[in-house]
Parts: structure tokens; C-alpha cells; sequence
């Protein structure tokens, strides 16, 4: 069973800076417009400038990989321990050395590391991150806010915590003896999110990865980074 892990912390420092109609099958597919000097000359200018980029030594390359290691410890045990309740689940057998309380505390506590994780992300990492990173939100978003809708990080842990919140509660009527533990119906639950969560976990280490944010952050700003 996975050690528990309580989720990164922050400090103080901080960095610079429908239905559609049905196609008409005779109609001819539409062409994309060709792309304008303009911005074929900046697409060769981005390119250039990213080719340009001298190779990092070992030093500078875990200084700029550091958020992403962080990250992809935190998100391993994650991967962990969905994956013990999903094996149970497909298998219709606990893990061996698990106890009907153990299992059913795993995935609460899956639940709490998740929520507490991504508080955190919302609240302080994100923020910083969006000051040269438009893929990450500038914070908290009020609800209904509609660039809440369009950041795909924020929409990914919505769907994560309303799937992990009917695991949890399902769990605590178990554990309460409300109601019997089914691996088939914990499995159900667990589908209904599993694929977002997963994804989830491998994006947020590849957007944090060192040829990422070497672009964007210098090697002062990625010291001061706050985990």
C-alpha cells in the first residue's frame, strides 16, 4: 500500500515577473485558408528561436525541471493508489494485504490528497505560473466565470473531484456500514472519471517540463518558485 503523502506545500518566495445537421455528402470539404507571410514568418521565427536554444547543462537542467519532478512525485503516488482501487475492482478481489478498512481508507484518502493538492495548485502555483504561461489560470476563478470554462487544467480538476467526491462519499457509507462495499458499482464510479485523472496527472509534469519552462523562466525566476 502506498505511503501517505501529504500534498506539496508552498512558501513565501516568488518568482519575477448540439446536435449538429447532417452533412450534405455531395458537398465538398471546406479548405483551410493559406496561411498569411505574416504568420508563416513567425512560425519560422518561432522555430529558429527554439533551435537557437543552446543544449542545458545537468546543473541548469534539474533547476529547470525541478517544478515538474516535484509534480511527478506527487501525481506517482496518485497513479498508485487509483491504480490499486481500479485493480481491485477489475480483478473482484481486495489486495492481499489489505483489510476491508484499509481499502476503503485508501481511496478516502485518495480523495483528501486530491482536494488538498489541487487547492493548492488553484491557489498558489497556478497564479504564478500564468504570469508567462497562458495554459495555466491566473487563480481561482468565480463560478460561472467563463475563462474558468476555457482553462482545460481547471475543467480537468472539476471533473476529477466530482467523480472522487461520489467515490468518497459511496466509501463512507461503506465504512459506516450504511451500506456493503460492491467493487462493481465502486468500479463504476471510478470509470466515470479515471481517463480525465490519468491524463491529468501525465499533462501537468509535461507543461512544467524543463524545455517548457526554460522558454519562458530564467534560472533566478525558477530558484524562487515556492516548492
Amino acid at each position: 500500500m502506498p505511503q501517505d503523502v501529504t500534498p506539496f506545500s508552498t512558501g513565501s518566495a516568488t518568482p519575477e515577473t448540439s446536435q449538429l445537421p447532417d452533412a450534405d455528402p455531395e458537398a465538398k470539404p471546406a479548405e483551410a485558408p493559406a496561411p498569411t507571410p505574416e504568420a508563416e514568418a513567425e512560425a519560422e521565427a518561432e522555430a529558429e528561436a527554439e533551435a537557437a536554444l543552446p543544449p542545458l547543462s545537468p546543473q541548469d537542467f534539474r533547476v529547470y525541471n525541478r517544478l515538474a519532478e516535484t509534480m511527478d512525485y506527487f501525481h506517482d503516488h496518485f497513479r498508485k493508489m487509483y491504480s490499486t482501487l481500479q485493480t481491485a475492482c477489475i480483478t473482484g478481489r481486495r489486495p492481499s494485504n489489505m483489510s476491508l478498512k484499509q481499502f476503503i481508507d485508501e481511496g478516502l484518502r485518495l480523495a483528501s490528497y486530491l482536494e488538498t493538492h489541487h487547492t493548492i495548485e488553484e491557489t498558489h502555483l497556478y497564479p504564478l505560473l500564468a504570469r508567462k504561461m497562458p495554459e495555466f489560470p491566473a487563480g481561482k476563478q468565480k463560478k460561472g466565470s467563463k475563462k474558468k470554462e476555457e482553462c482545460e487544467l481547471l475543467r480537468q480538476h472539476k471533473v476529477i473531484h466530482d467523480g472522487m467526491d461520489d467515490v468518497a462519499g459511496y466509501l463512507t457509507r461503506c465504512k459506516n456500514r450504511e451500506v456493503e462495499l460492491e467493487l462493481g458499482v465502486l468500479k463504476e464510479k471510478l470509470d466515470g472519471f479515471g481517463e480525465v485523472l490519468l491524463r491529468h496527472l501525465e499533462q501537468e509534469v509535461e507543461d512544467l517540463g524543463a524545455e517548457k519552462m526554460r522558454r519562458v523562466w530564467s534560472l533566478q525566476e525558477m530558484r524562487a518558485f515556492p516548492i
